[in-house]
């Protein structure tokens, strides 16, 4: 069964890191086969990643859209957990599941959760 989403006049969406944009109407899309993608309201922009959590955030979503780099990703994103969870103790438990979902390869519902930190 395909995915649909819907986007929103002058939303843009990324589907396996090419950026997709809507026109002026709303329109519904399908995705018929796996790939990775955000829609545009869930993608953190670097500058945008000013807290600790926001950059945990924003390394999730490079391992996610770019696979091509992940080993390299995946070095980064366990030193800024480790930064994460020694800044967030009383997070503890959602850190530990966003690790988890990391290296069992769920990205999307990493950074879903991890978007709950912030």
């Amino acid at each position: 069964m395909p995915l649909k989403f819907t986007l929103r006049p002058g939303e843009k969406v990324i589907v396996n890191g090419a950026v997709i944009g809507r026109g002026e109407e709303p329109g519904s899309f399908y995705l018929f086969n796996k790939a990775n993608f955000l829609r545009g309201r869930e993608v953190m922009k670097e500058e945008k990643a000013d807290t600790i959590e926001k950059k945990l955030y924003l390394i999730i979503q490079l391992i996610y859209l770019f696979p091509e780099d992940a080993p390299g990703n995946l070095e980064k994103f366990e030193i800024i957990l480790a930064e994460t969870m020694r800044h967030r103790p009383d997070s503890l438990t959602e850190l530990t599941e966003v690790a988890r979902l990391v290296h069992s390869g769920d990205y999307y519902r990493a950074l879903k959760a991890t978007a709950k930190l912030f």
